[in-house]
């Protein structure tokens, strides 16, 4: 079985870091469990292009609201703190650098969803994004930045792993191209959620304050 293979840290491209099983199991069913409370919102939901289709994926936004392909100023519920630090913590493990995160998108996908090649551009700042992995495996497709066709690289994302692109793959076009059913841990969920963290460079207003540590 493939869990049961070593899977080494790997640079896909420079700036661009896979790190599998980042995650432990109780972190993992902490953001579940908490994607589970910000959906009772009823805030997820697919997101129509502007050409009028529907993405296959249903995403919350937290922070900002995105739509494509811009952040908006319609209210959303707030990014926690404790979440944005673990962004900046995957930062620092992997390329060394910083982020101040205060959006993220928290995309759900069955086993039908897909998401397109497509580059992350609507942010301001060109602080790293930070993708955190939970649930079935998927195939996730990593790019270059000027095309959307090769070269590129398939990486299979397991629940649990961190995937940060920043410097030079900042803008590296990337998609999902399949979800592999039946492949997440025992009585964690059924699918795949994926929480991508992003600094917008619009300002931190639907941030909570950072509270003093003890």
């Amino acid at each position: 079985m493939d869990s049961l293979l070593p899977r080494p840290r790997a640079e896909i491209a420079p700036g661009a870091v896979h790190v599998p099983g980042w995650l432990d199991s109780p972190r993992q069913h902490q953001l579940v469990q908490a994607c589970r409370d910000w959906a009772r919102t009823g805030e997820m939901e697919r997101v129509r292009l502007p050409g009028g289709g529907l993405l296959s994926v249903r995403t919350l936004c937290l922070g900002l609201r995105w739509r494509p392909y811009r952040y908006t100023g319609e209210p959303v519920q707030p990014l926690p703190d404790w979440l944005a630090e673990l962004g900046r913590t995957a930062v620092a493990d992997t390329l060394g650098g910083s982020i101040d995160p205060d959006v993220a998108l928290v995309n759900f996908y069955d086993d039908a969803a897909k998401m397109g090649m497509h580059q992350d551009r609507d942010e301001r700042s060109a602080a790293p994004v930070v993708s955190l992995s939970l649930g079935d495996a998927c195939v996730f497709r990593f790019g270059n930045s000027q095309t959307r066709a090769r070269p590129w690289r398939d990486v299979r994302l397991e629940s649990g792993d961190l995937f940060v692109f920043g410097g030079p793959s900042r803008r590296a076009f990337h998609g999902v191209c399949r979800i592999l059913p039946g492949t997440g841990p025992q009585g964690l969920l059924k699918g795949r959620l994926n929480i991508t963290l992003r600094e917008s460079g619009q300002g931190l207003a639907h941030r909570p304050p950072r509270r003093a540590s003890t």
